[in-house]
């Protein structure tokens, strides 16, 4: 049975309206640009356990990831040993997907290497979009699943050992963390609507 919200008045993505939670997630984080690595790296995570998924099953196992993955420290996972992460695939709060769980470290391991290189995850992703947010007045249908940046990210990101970063991944990845602000027009919380 389909969750019934309160009916707030505000105008919001259609996406959001299937739970509470995604309400939640919709009005507080979405689109919100996002300049801390831990935060950042979090991101890279739960958008690789994303493919194939629903967002919405994903964040639902948000706080055991946050648990499990040592509140997403990048050090700490990049430090999981093979039988941390054998233990975390007998855990039902996340997705339980080989490849996916040993991503985490993979991708920790190369999140430390940009940080060594360029100083911060966060400089070296925003750099994708010259750091500051692409805002895009969308009506309706046509959000795409990917663009040409996201190509590109995904592309980099690859070469620089990240795993699960394809294109649409990237790019969901970029709305999460506000590189692209793409809710609608509509949208109370579209760059131009929001008052905080």
């Amino acid at each position: 049975m389909a969750e019934v919200l309160p009916d707030d008045g505000l105008v919001r993505c259609p996406w959001s309206a299937g739970s509470a939670m995604e309400r939640d997630y919709h009005d507080r984080e979405w689109g919100v640009p996002l300049h801390d690595d831990r935060a950042l790296f979090e991101f890279v995570v739960l958008e690789g356990a994303q493919a194939g998924l629903s967002w919405r099953t994903v964040l639902a196992k948000r706080e055991r990831y946050r648990e499990i993955f040592h509140g997403f420290d990048i050090e700490r996972v990049a430090r999981m040993t093979d039988k941390a992460l054998e233990t975390c695939l007998l855990d039902p709060g996340i997705v339980r997907n080989r490849l996916k769980v040993f991503s985490a470290r993979d991708n920790a391991r190369a999140a430390l290497a940009v940080i060594e290189a360029h100083g911060s995850l966060d400089a070296w992703l925003w750099s994708f979009v010259d750091g500051e947010p692409v805002i895009h007045h969308r009506r309706g249908g046509d959000v795409p699943a990917t663009t040409p940046v996201s190509d590109r990210m995904s592309k980099t990101l690859r070469k620089q050992g990240f795993r699960f970063v394809g294109s649409t991944i990237c790019y969901a990845f970029m709305q999460a963390t506000g590189m692209v602000d793409d809710h609608l027009v509509t949208c109370f919380r579209h760059t131009d609507r929001r008052t905080s």
